[in-house]
């Protein structure tokens, strides 16, 4: 019996912390690091970082949580998505939302208490943004949804900047736009692997309202458009040759692999595609890292 009931608490465990989606927030968290880090010549105070980190971990937990529970019903019409928590029966929509609400205000308090009010309420603008903009109304509306809405998934390296400086600056900005940029490419990637689960469950994704061939060329055109964007750190000295010397090698894979996919796509492109992407942004932003503390 004893054996039973832990089993069944360390699935519970491993539920909740599946409505936090934490990949994705662990690269969110990334980005965030790399903004604070890049706000100061020397390391970031512990002071700043740990409750900066932990508020903002939480606020992005507290919007993923959200997602699982509105995309419910959506997500139980999708292979990628039906063992979801919520899909399966193992929470109930009741649980989801006190839980996201819980973990989101405590976020919100510890970056208005131990780190400053703009960054607090630029999260939670943020996490409306994703939760209640992109998901409740976005999502379902427009074959744009992930272009407009990307915008929520791209603030966390400004979030980082203004938790140790108190104010917005250029230079995070650009962080912003790579992001923004990069998430059209990335998710359009797995909406064309996906086109027929996202038909299913009647999501106006790009491939289902465009087709997918017109999906591929905007992928392509988003691409090269990232790669620009992706050099203007170097062009205005917010980073040196590492920077630019690793980034180009990303950028002409991610290139190669849209240019694949537009003109001589396998089964699985868009799928290593997308698994590419991911590596991109997250690799993208430690060069940045070793960039500004190495040279």
């Amino acid at each position: 019996m004893a054996n039973q009931v832990a089993l069944t608490q360390r699935a519970s465990w491993r539920e909740y912390l599946e409505l936090t989606k934490p990949r994705v927030v662990a690269l969110l968290l990334l980005t965030a690091l790399v903004g604070m880090a890049l706000a100061t010549p020397t390391w970031v105070a512990a002071e700043i970082l740990i409750p900066a980190m932990v508020g903002i971990g939480l606020m992005a937990s507290s919007a993923a949580a959200v997602n699982h529970l509105v995309d419910r019903h959506i997500d139980a019409k999708m292979a990628r998505t039906l063992r979801r928590p919520l899909p399966t029966g193992a929470l109930s929509p009741r649980k989801v939302l006190t839980f996201a609400m819980v973990i989101g205000i405590l976020g919100y308090i510890v970056l208005e208490l131990f780190v400053n009010r703009i960054t607090a309420v630029l999260t939670l603008a943020s996490l409306v943004g994703y939760a209640v903009i992109y998901t409740m109304y976005l999502k379902r509306a427009t074959p744009q949804n992930i272009v407009i809405g990307g915008l929520a998934g791209a603030a966390p390296p400004l979030l980082g900047w203004t938790a140790v400086t108190g104010e917005i600056h250029a230079f995070p900005l650009l962080l912003v736009m790579i992001v923004f940029t990069w998430t059209p490419p990335h998710f359009w990637a797995l909406a064309v692997h996906r086109a027929k689960d996202y038909a299913k469950a009647e999501i106006p994704m790009l491939p289902v309202t465009h087709g997918i061939a017109f999906t591929k060329t905007c992928i392509l055109l988003y691409t090269i458009l990232l790669t620009a964007v992706c050099v203007l750190p170097y062009l205005v000295g917010m980073s040196g040759w590492l920077y630019l010397a690793g980034v180009s090698v990303l950028n002409l894979i991610f290139l190669g692999y849209a240019w694949k996919l537009k003109y001589r796509p396998e089964k699985l492109t868009a799928w290593k595609m997308f698994k590419f992407s991911i590596w991109h942004l997250m690799l993208l932003f430690i060069l940045l890292l070793a960039d500004h503390y190495m040279l």
